[in-house]
């Protein structure tokens, strides 16, 4: 099996499974793969060690990105990069697929959130908003005070107030990976993974799981 620390794939959407027990399992499929290494990241080079990764057939690239997947022979329309332990174990032009899994690891999943819009706090962040009685008929759902008096005389950064919500980058941690069928590049995870149906995901191997070894 390669070495490598992940994998780019495309969330396919959610099911139900039954594990060894009988018990009923929601799980995530996700189409892993196949990759192809597009570039090296070495220490000496780069100033530190990873892969690059390029996923999916494009229709239309400029002329620096077709010089830089020349060495590859692909027009690869996403491009992502995973650190490695060992690049001079993975070469240029290689395919990696979902058989760089198996059943019981253990997997960070990395996405774009789905994109809510423009949400309220209560929406948010959960705010419980104002009182229902003394006449306030319209502060139901409001934010409350957010600044302060003369002293700072302004409102922080970062005050959790209305704004766009979703739309971001999410890593869930330490899934567990139900079935891998690398005949057909499809990965089963446990619960829901970060992502609209339809969207490029990034499976790399649990953080928690590789601190818990090197202690």
């Amino acid at each position: 099996m390669i070495e490598a620390e992940g994998i780019i794939g495309r969330k396919l959407g959610m099911t139900q499974i039954f594990d060894e027990s009988g018990r009923l399992e929601a799980v995530t499929a996700v189409s892993a793969g196949p990759c192809f290494v597009t570039q090296i990241k070495t220490l000496e080079k780069d100033g530190y060690h990873a892969v690059q990764l390029g996923y999916g057939e494009a229709k239309r690239l400029n002329s620096p990105e077709k010089g830089h997947l020349k060495a590859v022979g692909k027009q690869l329309r996403h491009l992502m990069e995973i650190r490695v332990d060992a690049p001079s174990a993975l070469k240029v032009g290689q395919i990696l697929d979902a058989s760089l899994f198996k059943k019981g690891d253990r997997v960070d999943v990395i996405g774009i959130s789905k994109g809510k819009g423009f949400a309220g706090g209560v929406k948010r962040y959960h705010f419980r908003g104002g009182p229902k009685t003394h006449g306030q008929s319209d502060r139901h759902r409001a934010p409350g005070s957010v600044g302060g008096t003369t002293s700072p005389a302004r409102v922080f950064k970062g005050q959790r107030m209305a704004g766009h919500m979703g739309s971001s980058r999410v890593t869930a941690l330490n899934i567990e990976v139900a079935e891998a069928d690398a005949g057909r590049n499809i990965l089963l995870l446990k619960g829901a993974v970060p992502g609209a149906e339809d969207s490029i995901v990034l499976i790399r191997k649990s953080v928690k799981v590789g601190r818990n070894k090197k202690k």
